[in-house]
């Protein structure tokens, strides 16, 4: 049975259902397992023809034992993915004779962020009910996440949601879609500042052991594992239809937080065939520096045409750092403290050698991120929204000649970032009819400096109004 320990070394074991519920253990670390699944090149063809939902059950089963039985989580999984707008779920569109795109956008609120986050909040109720006990979720975003949770959350009887978002620097679309919930459990605080901001003051609350403990605070960020067991299923999914095992595809992944990529990682570990992982990011370029230099060293974050990616501190790189310190928790520990006391670390020769082996990476500016937006367009009829866009040009680059086919994900509809594909092709995407009167719903949310005693008083004052 796999077991959960901290990427610090001070926390864990634990069973499933304690690291879905905490999400951050006591540590300050994050939660990895204590092994991985290990199949057979047999046991992922054997994904072929399965639907998505039954892919994911298979999956995610070994992680999750436990907790949930093979039944109980088919049912969870089939609940999760029925309300998704394409019969495929996650369909692959091809752009070239070897480029094909992971659609990934046609879930609830339009980001791929819904694959993880429909589960989860399925997740929680279950294992809510069986304890006849509550949560009160707390979430950082830079546009996506904070949508996809609160419209997996908003309504659920034993939950309040919590969702910080920077001030001024999500899309308009990706802002309505959480500032226009009527749900009374949704509390939408905007945070004059960045999305590190914001993710340091989710992660100073959950850090507030009496707070934590008091109002049972959980985490949908990426630092709750549950995300990244459920995002592994479409790296599985799009490998097996384009040939895996025989044939091995790269993945060309947007990123920002890590946890996207980390979760192909993950599939890989298990023994997914991937040709290599290739992590693509805008001018908020640290992990393509780490990878060049072994220095980390976040600055100050540039807005751009991808703002779910304008991120500093990628969380869930410390989870691959446990990995390349061979499991050492105080060795992770230690470049955390670094970080936090000098801004900075660096990691030895030997640790980056190990990175490098494992994934490529490079960086695509506004204007590359613009030309290739047209260039898709004019190339096969097909509307990329920018962090797609930065996925293409930069696995493109990166792929040498003969590697196999490229499968870049297509992370959010085009419509949620109007204004930067209309500066690239002179023409507004529009918005699938559900969302259409966006624009015209009323907004409700609190705005907030980048306070932790503001932002700890609004998420108790409304943890407790709601759990009376």
């Amino acid at each position: 049975m796999i077991r959960y320990v901290s990427t610090r070394g001070g926390d864990g074991p634990h069973g499933f259902e304690t690291v879905l519920l905490t999400g951050t253990a006591r540590d300050g670390g994050l939660f990895v397992p204590d092994r991985l699944p290990a199949w057979a090149p047999a046991d992922f063809a054997a994904l072929a023809g399965l639907d998505y939902a039954e892919t994911a059950a298979r999956m995610i089963a070994p992680f999750v034992a436990d907790t949930f039985d093979a039944e109980e989580l088919r049912a969870l999984c089939r609940e999760a993915y029925a309300g998704f707008d394409h019969a495929a779920v996650a369909p692959l569109v091809q752009l070239d004779a070897d480029t094909f795109l992971l659609e990934l956008f046609h879930g609830p609120t339009l980001a791929f962020k819904d694959f993880a986050l429909q589960l989860l909040g399925r997740m929680f109720e279950r294992v809510l009910e069986r304890r006849e006990g509550r949560l009160a979720v707390v979430g950082a975003t830079s546009g996506d996440t904070g949508a996809a949770a609160i419209h997996a959350l908003a309504g659920r009887r034993r939950i309040t949601v919590a969702i910080l978002h920077p001030h001024g620097r999500v899309s308009p679309v990706q802002r309505r879609q959480m500032t226009t919930v009527e749900a009374p459990n949704v509390l939408n605080i905007a945070v004059r500042g960045s999305f590190d901001d914001c993710q340091r003051l989710v992660k100073a609350l959950f850090a507030d052991r009496a707070l934590a403990d008091e109002l049972h605070l959980a985490a949908v960020n990426s630092i709750n594992w549950a995300r990244i067991v459920a995002q592994t299923v479409y790296y599985a999914w799009a490998a097996v239809r384009l040939g895996a095992p025989a044939r091995p595809p790269l993945f060309a992944v947007p990123t920002g937080n890590f946890g996207d990529v980390y979760a192909g990682h993950v599939a890989r570990r298990m023994g997914l065939p991937v040709r290599t992982l290739v992590i693509a990011t805008n001018e908020n370029d640290i992990l393509a520096r780490f990878l060049a230099t072994g220095h980390y060293r976040p600055r100050r974050p540039v807005a751009t045409d991808s703002p779910a990616m304008d991120i500093q501190v990628a969380s869930n790189f410390e989870r691959l750092l446990f990995e390349l310190a061979d499991g050492d928790g105080t060795r992770v520990a230690g470049w955390m403290a670094e970080l936090a006391e000098r801004g900075a670390f660096r990691v030895p020769p030997a640790v980056l050698a190990r990175a490098r082996a494992l994934f490529r990476a490079d960086r695509a500016d506004r204007e590359e991120t613009r030309t290739t937006i047209a260039h898709i367009f004019r190339e096969s009829g097909v509307m990329v929204d920018p962090h797609t866009a930065v996925g293409i040009a930069v696995g493109r680059r990166l792929r040498a000649a003969g590697e196999g086919p490229l499968v870049c994900l297509a992370t959010a509809h085009p419509a949620k970032f109007p204004d930067a594909v209309a500066a690239a092709l002179g023409e507004r995407p529009v918005l699938p009819p559900a969302w259409r009167d966006l624009e015209r719903r009323e907004e409700r949310f609190l705005v907030l400096d980048p306070d932790l005693e503001a932002v700890r008083a609004a998420v108790r004052r409304h943890a407790r109004e709601q759990q009376r």
